[in-house]
């Protein structure tokens, strides 16, 4: 009887080695090479010149804060009273949850103008921010002494679901964000996130666009999709391991491991 539970003993014991060396196997199954960003040359430091740029254009749909200073601040109100209306507005930041109080803000129509009052319509499309407000000054000039304009995007978002660890839609305030910034804000890569295949999803001109992007590789700060535009979409493609881990099995593996040596412990201590 004794022999029976040393060859029983010893039988949960190669149980247990064996699936304790599956469970480190699959833990260990990523390699760095898939983790690590940026990857290029080992030198401590070295340089390289800036081949992307981008800086949006006013476009159709676009919502902006246009707001209107002069010598004269009883005057300015006339055209800052379409920005100090307030809706109700979904909040797209991962850290508020609710809604929020959002300017109305003057909507960019469908041939790329904006209706100012006094002023009129004032084509602004494929404008950069900083010629638009030239072009709302020079008319302002009618009415106000030494006038400002500044501009603001109110609906500059972009979204990024998958495997972060905050998914969300995104408002960007500046209208300028990198595809590493965006994921900064969605609080990085989960370990089961596939770093060398995001997917970047676009639509502009009437095309949508999908692309691959690798950012294990500086190639990626070349890449015309570096700078991200408005609308967006960012999806981040979980590993195979992310599958198996879901698997209930794998995870009570430790639990298996833990029982079966416990036992074997146990018939150990029986027979001597």
């Amino acid at each position: 009887m004794s022999l029976f539970y040393v060859s029983l003993s010893r039988s949960l014991a190669v149980c247990a080695v064996v699936l304790a060396v599956a469970s480190t196997s699959f833990f260990s199954c990523v390699s760095p090479k898939n983790i690590v960003y940026f990857q290029g040359d080992s030198l401590r430091y070295s340089t390289d010149t800036i081949r992307q740029s981008y800086t949006p254009t006013i476009q159709p749909n676009d919502l902006l804060s246009i707001v209107v200073g002069s010598l004269s601040p009883e005057s300015d109100v006339i055209f800052n009273v379409p920005n100090q209306y307030t809706t109700s507005a979904m909040n797209y930041s991962a850290t508020g949850g609710g809604s929020r109080q959002q300017s109305l803000g003057y909507l960019v129509d469908s041939d790329g103008n904006i209706e100012m009052p006094l002023v009129g319509k004032i084509n602004i499309k494929d404008l950069k921010a900083q010629t638009a407000s030239d072009t709302i000054r020079q008319r302002l000039l009618t009415y106000l002494r030494e006038p400002t304009v500044t501009i603001r995007s109110l609906n500059f978002k972009v979204s990024v679901l998958g495997e972060v660890n905050r998914p969300a839609v995104y408002v960007i305030p500046d209208e300028k964000v990198t595809l590493p910034e965006l994921l900064s804000l969605a609080g990085d890569l989960t370990i089961f996130g596939r770093r060398t295949n995001i997917l970047l999803i676009r639509e502009e001109n009437g095309k949508r666009e999908y692309v691959k992007l690798d950012l294990t590789s500086r190639d990626i700060f070349d890449s015309p999709y570096y700078y991200l535009h408005k609308n967006d979409m960012i999806y981040v493609e979980p590993i195979e391991a992310r599958m198996t881990f879901t698997d209930q099995r794998v995870q009570l593996m430790p639990l298996y491991v833990s029982i079966i040596s416990a036992l074997s412990l146990v018939i150990i201590n029986l027979t001597r």
